[in-house]
C-alpha cells in the first residue's frame, strides 16, 4: 500500500494508475489524513452471444417503404 499526498498525486498520476491497475493500492491523503483510494474499476467480463434474439423480432418485408402520410413531403 501505498500513501502519498494529493499534491505528489497530481504530479505522479500516470503513475499513480499504472501502480493501481497492477493491483497495488493507493491512497491519497489530504492534511496528512487519509482521504481516498485509488482502485481500478470493475469491468464485467461480459460475452456476447449471437443471434440472442434470433427469431423473436419480426420485421415485414415493407419496413423501409414511405409511409403513405409522408408522401406529400416527398
Amino acid at each position: 500500500m501505498e500513501q502519498v499526498s494529493l499534491y505528489q498525486a497530481k504530479a505522479r498520476l500516470s503513475e499513480l494508475v499504472r501502480e493501481a491497475l497492477q493491483g497495488e493500492e493507493v491512497i491519497i491523503s489530504r492534511n496528512g489524513k487519509p482521504a481516498v483510494r485509488l482502485v481500478p474499476v470493475d469491468q464485467p467480463n461480459i460475452e456476447r452471444e449471437l443471434g440472442f434474439y434470433s427469431g423473436k423480432i419480426d420485421i415485414s418485408d415493407d419496413f423501409d417503404e414511405p409511409l403513405e402520410d409522408f408522401e406529400e413531403y416527398q
